[in-house]
């Protein structure tokens, strides 16, 4: 009997339902960016012609909110450093005030302030004197003095003449400003020309050193100077000198006469002796009572310079010195070192007119000296 086999049956997996609605991962990825695009336009506010106003307000409130505070730090930082500036301007003022008017400090700082700062120390007439040109003078007195005749400012003594010479700085600072009022009244002025060929003869007699650096290095050890310090004081000098030349007249009158007697033949010892103002050699017949050489001390660089250059038997025509107006005969020369006479008529000094000035207009000091 044949049997037969049962048959196979096959179970099939049933197949999952498709899901709906949830797209592949590689489609969103696709998706996602323009997804995103659109939702930001269609996020956008829509600007018209009668909303721009509206988004231009609202866009610059949203500024200010970062422009304000910074604009607030900048005017706090302005208005703090404006008023630390003003705080530190007026205790730099107060110190250098009670320094200059009440302790009457002399120091190389404040000094330097008074270069920079035009402080009065005086009033001079119509003109101010300013408290730089008191401590340029009191300032190289004192160095001579401390320097080379080691004065001890600090003891009794020194404190005496300390207050000497603030008053002597004082006199000088208040004279020279008459004397520049007196200067522009007459029309008198002095050059740069003039200033340097006054250099150059003292350093051709060897008066001021040989070369320039013993030139410059005399002048800071007795004085405390620089070059340009010499040359501002020489300058005022020969001022000084040239007012007297415009307003004495009579000084030039008289050496003029005794030119005109000694060129018509007149012996030089009679004219000496008839007009000479120098009393020590009057009556010598003007006759120097010593040999004059090139660095000789005694006697004007003008009136050296002059008879450096002339012949024994020889007269000059008047040399003006400054303080003196001077007629010379060169009697003789040996080796180098000159015989020689001198006719001089001197010139008033210059507070004979600044005196009247002073009379007319009294000076006012901003200071006790």
């Amino acid at each position: 009997m044949k049997l037969n086999r049962p048959k196979k049956f096959t179970i099939k997996k049933p197949s999952l339902p498709k899901k709906i609605g949830r797209p592949s991962l590689s489609k969103l990825r696709r998706k996602s960016p323009d997804i995103k695009i659109n939702q930001a336009i269609e996020n956008l506010p829509r600007i018209t012609n009668e909303t721009v106003a509206e988004h231009r307000e609202e866009m610059l409130s949203s500024a200010r909110k970062f422009i304000y505070p910074l604009k607030h730090s900048r005017r706090s930082i302005v208005k703090v450093s404006v008023a630390l500036f003003v705080v530190g301007l007026v205790v730099f003022m107060s110190y250098v005030m009670l320094a200059l008017y009440r302790f009457q400090s002399s120091s190389s700082f404040i000094y330097g302030v008074t270069k920079v700062l035009p402080l009065p120390i005086a009033k001079a007439g119509s003109a101010w004197v300013s408290y730089e040109s008191y401590l340029f003078e009191l300032r190289h007195l004192k160095h001579y003095y401390e320097t080379q005749q080691e004065v001890d400012f600090g003891s009794d003594s020194g404190r005496a003449q300390l207050a000497d010479f603030r008053r002597q700085a004082m006199d000088q600072a208040v004279n020279d400003a008459y004397v520049k009022q007196l200067a522009e009244e007459n029309d008198v002025s002095v050059n740069g020309t003039e200033v340097e060929d006054a250099v150059r003869l003292l350093r051709d007699q060897n008066r001021l050193g040989g070369s320039d650096q013993e030139f410059a290095d005399v002048l800071k050890e007795f004085w405390g100077w620089k070059v340009d310090d010499f040359r501002r004081e020489l300058r005022q000098q020969l001022l000084a000198q040239q007012v007297v030349a415009k307003l004495d007249t009579g000084a030039a009158d008289k050496l003029r006469t005794a030119q005109v007697q000694l060129k018509q033949g007149t012996d030089f010892a009679a004219v000496a002796k008839q007009f000479s103002d120098d009393v020590p050699t009057k009556e010598s017949g003007g006759e120097y009572a010593y040999l004059i050489d090139r660095s000789n001390r005694d006697v004007a660089p003008q009136v050296v310079d002059t008879l450096l250059r002339m012949q024994p038997g020889q007269v000059s025509e008047i040399i003006d010195t400054g303080y003196t107006l001077e007629i010379v005969k060169v009697i003789s020369t040996d080796n180098g070192k000159i015989r020689a006479a001198h006719i001089s008529s001197a010139y008033k000094p210059i507070g004979d007119y600044i005196k009247p000035v002073q009379d007319k207009k009294p000076p006012k000091r901003f200071i006790g000296v």
